[in-house]
């Protein structure tokens, strides 16, 4: 993965107190992780970043849109996504990041990269079930959607319902 320089943050020249980066993220900061999930992306970063005398505290609010891949119909949409990540940066004797809210860095460095933490807390924030807005309110049409209705099982009207079926159903109504 190549280093974006865009996202390194030389804390050495920074005053002790906060400090705000904005990023603006598109589809070519993904292009520089290879992942092809998105195929377009809008997302608005905003970096708090507290530096304190012996450690820095980095706080990313995440939003904006994604546009991905319904998992259903495979239909395009852009997909709002909301996040945040809170990290402690503090100094050893080696780099250690294998807590996901506390980075060690060595000590003698002077800079940090934030792309890789980006990244994740938008992969992240992204849901695990992709469901095509117009799929949930019914106005999305497709020839994907006509072949799952026309392939769906249908219960013929003289056909009866095992009474087993029906006793469950009424477990479903008491609550």
């Amino acid at each position: 993965m190549k280093q974006l320089k865009e996202f390194t943050i030389p804390f050495v020249g920074l005053k002790v107190g906060k400090h705000q980066f904005n990023y603006t993220i598109g589809q070519s900061f993904f292009d520089v992780f290879e992942y092809d999930e998105f195929n377009d992306a809008n997302v608005n970063v905003t970096l708090d970043f507290e530096k304190k005398p012996t450690m820095f505290e980095l706080l990313f609010h995440i939003s904006g849109t994604v546009n991905v891949n319904g998992d259903l119909t495979n239909e395009p949409y852009d997909q709002p996504i909301e996040n945040e990540l809170k990290l402690v940066v503090k100094f050893g004797p080696e780099f250690n990041d294998e807590n996901e809210e506390l980075l060690i860095l060595p000590h003698g460095e002077y800079e940090i990269n934030v792309q890789q933490y980006i990244y994740e807390a938008i992969v992240l924030a992204v849901p695990l079930k992709r469901i095509h807005p117009g799929i949930e309110d019914g106005t999305l049409k497709t020839d994907v959607l006509k072949k799952l209705e026309e392939l769906s099982p249908k219960q013929k009207e003289n056909e009866e319902v095992d009474p087993r079926w029906n006793k469950l159903k009424e477990l479903l109504k008491d609550k």
